[in-house]
């Protein structure tokens, strides 16, 4: 029989941000994650000062029957990063739904990194279904191993499911402006109702939290000893835990 409690899983608290140091970097597999995703906490950290930047993984060409839908993905990015408050975007351009883990991109994602000098990398969580979000993952964790001791605070943040989490922001202030960036996405939201499913995953990432909380999004904020183990071991190790 488990012996660990709900407090050893899930944080019984909100932090004020997942990382208080400026500025921060997010990897987004699509144009759309980093709204769906963490849009509230961006918005947060935009007003509290923190600089924010964005790397758009692939070209998001298989979300949807336009005929010029990379273009017009990466339109709609830019207006949700201006509601989000987020200074800059770079855009990858890998296949949608053909990303890919290689020793090339793993070194060009840490070139990046030490460029823009962050001091927090936010990357999607371990257990997302889709494989671009699960790949984006895998190259950023690998990237931060290549810049070892020199490597920013790991964070991961949930895109469309829970993920193991030991942080959580209250973004109760701040969800109209997620809903305002999320609905920078006509070409997506005509394809799926993603606010509904923002709404449910931000619902009950309050369920261990206040009642005076009403959304949250939910991190989790990996130590540098974490780093020294291969992704799929840490996540190993985390599922042992509950067992």
């Amino acid at each position: 029989m488990s012996r660990i409690q709900e407090p050893q899983l899930v944080p019984f608290h909100t932090d004020i941000l997942p990382c208080m140091e400026s500025p921060w970097l997010v990897f987004a597999p699509h144009p759309d994650d980093e709204s769906i995703g963490m849009g509230g906490t961006l918005a947060k950290a935009a007003h509290l000062g923190i600089a924010t930047h964005l790397v758009v993984l692939t070209d998001g060409a298989l979300g949807g029957n336009h005929s010029d839908l990379v273009h017009i993905r990466q339109q709609e990015v830019r207006i949700a990063a201006r509601c989000l408050g987020i200074q800059s975007i770079r855009f990858i351009d890998e296949p949608d739904r053909g990303l890919v883990v290689s020793a090339a991109l793993v070194q060009r994602l840490a070139a990046l990194i030490s460029e823009l000098k962050p001091a927090a990398v936010f990357f999607p969580g371990v257990q997302e279904f889709h494989p671009d979000h699960r790949n984006a993952a895998l190259l950023v964790w690998q990237a931060l191993q290549v810049l070892g001791a020199a490597a920013p605070a790991a964070i991961a943040y949930e895109i469309t499911c829970q993920s193991p989490a030991n942080c959580l922001v209250d973004i109760s202030a701040e969800v109209a402006v997620k809903q305002q960036a999320i609905a920078a996405y006509p070409s997506q939201l005509n394809e799926k109702n993603y606010w509904e499913l923002v709404q449910a995953l931000n619902k009950l990432r309050t369920l261990s939290l206040p009642a005076s909380v009403a959304w949250a999004e939910a991190f989790y904020r990996f130590s540098k000893a974490d780093l020294q183990l291969s992704l799929a071991d840490w996540a190993r190790q985390r599922a042992a835990m509950m067992l």
